[in-house]
C-alpha cells in the first residue's frame, strides 16, 4: 500500500506539491508572534537544507525525475553524502519546506502542509526502495545496512569532502530552479505579512525584497547559462 502511494504521488508530485505549498499564502493562525523573528528564522533554516542539497548534488550525481514519473536509476550512488545519509535530498527537502513555514509565519502549513510532505516522503522513499532492491538485490540490502535512512552519520565526513572534487557547474543546472521557487515563496510571505503588519517599509521587508531580487536574477542568469550548453557537462560528468 506504502509502495503504491510513493508511486502515484512520485508520478504526481509536479501538480500536488504545488497544491500544498499554496497552503503558505492562506491567511491564517500564525507560529509566531512577531514576523520578523519567524522571517530571519526561516530564511536560516531553509538556507542550511539548501546548503546540505547543494553538497549533495556538487559532490555526487544523482539522476532526478525517474523514468517516465516514476522511481528509476541507472546507478546505485553511494559515494559523497550518500555514504553519510540514504536520503540527503529528502531530509534538505523537508528542512526547506519547515524554514519556509517559519519564514511565512503560516501555522497551517507547519500543521497540514507538512504533514503531507512527511507522509508523502515516507511513501516516495518506499516506492524508491523498492525499485532499487529490485534491480540491485543485495547490494542495496548491504548499503541499507550501513547507511541511514533519514539520520545523518558525520563519521569520515571530513574524508568524503577532501576525497571529492565539487561540481559547481552541476551543482548550479541542477539546483537552480528549485532553490528560486523556495526564495521565491518566502519571500511573498515575509512580505504578505509585511503588509498585513503595515511595516512594507521596514527592514526585514526590504531585506525580502532584496533577497527576491537576488533569487530573480541568479535564476535568469543559470537559466541562460544552461540554455547556451554552458552547464551541460556538469550533468553528465
Amino acid at each position: 500500500m506504502k509502495v503504491r502511494l510513493g508511486n502515484f504521488l512520485y508520478h504526481y508530485r509536479n501538480i500536488l506539491f504545488p497544491l500544498v505549498y499554496s497552503l503558505l499564502f492562506i491567511k491564517g493562525p500564525t507560529l509566531l508572534p512577531d514576523y520578523r523573528m519567524a522571517a530571519v528564522a526561516g530564511f536560516l533554516i531553509a538556507l542550511s537544507g539548501q546548503l546540505l542539497r547543494g553538497a549533495t548534488v556538487g559532490l555526487d550525481y544523482i539522476k532526478r525525475g525517474g523514468k517516465n514519473r516514476m522511481p528509476y536509476a541507472d546507478d546505485l550512488v553511494t559515494g559523497g553524502l550518500f555514504s553519510h545519509c540514504r536520503n540527503p535530498l529528502y531530509v534538505g527537502n523537508v528542512t526547506i519546506l519547515i524554514g519556509t513555514g517559519v519564514a511565512s509565519n503560516s501555522l497551517l502549513f507547519m500543521t497540514a502542509g507538512l504533514l503531507f510532505f512527511f507522509i508523502a516522503y515516507s511513501c516516495i522513499v518506499a516506492a524508491e526502495e523498492n525499485f532499487l532492491r529490485g534491480k540491485f538485490g543485495a547490494t542495496f540490502d548491504d548499503y541499507c545496512s550501513k547507511v541511514g535512512r533519514f539520520t545523518f552519520n558525520p563519521k569520515g565526513l571530513g574524508e568524503t569532502l577532501q576525497s571529492m572534487r565539487f561540481n559547481w557547474r552541476r551543482l548550479i543546472s541542477a539546483e537552480y530552479n528549485s532553490a528560486f521557487i523556495w526564495i521565491l515563496a518566502a519571500s511573498l510571505g515575509v512580505l504578505q505579512n509585511a503588509h498585513h503588519a503595515d511595516d512594507l517599509d521596514g527592514p526585514v521587508a526590504t531585506a525580502a525584497v532584496a533577497i527576491l531580487a537576488i533569487g530573480i536574477l541568479g535564476y535568469v542568469i543559470a537559466r541562460i547559462l544552461k540554455k547556451a550548453g554552458r552547464l551541460r557537462t556538469a550533468v553528465t560528468s
